[in-house]
């Protein structure tokens, strides 16, 4: 009798371990799901707040960049007539932006008309590039300015526009 009520006493321990083990895991793959997908967050908090700061950066980028051409160093400033040459040539600078598209469009005087080599420097909008696939804009308001002749003289005419960038 008392070999049999050792063993019983051996058995229920083993299920007590065991079922502490079990135990013990779920609250492990609790603690891991909730780790990860706090991690999950802030994975998607980072890359939102990369964009932004990569938006505000790309307009002093030397492609985009207004520079000393319009009279004072400006910050914010797109020259509109490089953004439009580099449409034309964006394959060669795709890799350096690190972003899905790119796309100008003026805010005052709004416009809708796409900007193309017929109706530039009147236009609305510019898509500098855009990879098709789905994405979310991320923006930011620049000012856009250009040469513009008046009268025989060049004068610097700058407007309001969103400097808008695509990602995935």
């Amino acid at each position: 009798m008392k070999f049999k009520s050792g063993q019983v006493k051996i058995q229920q321990m083993a299920f007590l371990i065991i079922g502490l083990t079990i135990f013990f895991v779920f609250v492990g793959l609790f603690v891991l799901m909730f780790t990860l997908s706090g991690l999950s967050q802030t994975r998607s908090e980072l890359e939102r707040e990369r964009a932004i700061l990569l938006v505000s950066q790309l307009a002093d980028f030397p492609e985009f960049a207004c520079g000393s051409a319009f009279g004072t160093e400006k910050i914010n400033c797109v020259d509109f007539d490089k953004a439009f040459v580099l449409k034309s040539n964006i394959n060669d600078f795709k890799e350096i932006f690190g972003v899905d598209g790119i796309q100008i469009v003026k805010v005052y005087p709004e416009s809708s008309v796409v900007c193309t080599s017929g109706s530039y420097p009147d236009c609305g909008s510019l898509t500098i590039f855009d990879d098709g696939g789905p994405g979310v804009y991320t923006s930011t308001f620049v000012s856009l300015c250009r040469k513009e002749r008046a009268g025989g003289s060049f004068y610097n005419k700058c407007e309001i526009a969103r400097l808008m960038v695509k990602f995935k």
